[in-house]
């Protein structure tokens, strides 16, 4: 039985923690940054734990995390 390729896009945008959750950064902080509160930016700087659905799809193009 041959490898199964990881996806390699994915695997540089999230990481996998030794429990098995799913790490990624925050969405919406690029650019828009003006009408955003600076509390709301100093939020979105930090890292999210991925839930429900969204890990489960990740997982399947992670093999082996």
């Amino acid at each position: 039985m041959p490898k199964i390729k990881t996806h390699r896009s994915t695997a540089k945008r999230v990481r996998v923690t030794k429990n098995g959750k799913v790490i990624a950064h925050q969405a919406f902080a690029r650019h828009l940054k003006t009408h955003k509160s600076a509390n709301r930016k100093r939020a979105l700087r930090k890292t999210r734990i991925l839930e429900g659905a969204a890990v489960r799809s990740i997982k399947r193009l992670l093999p082996y995390a």
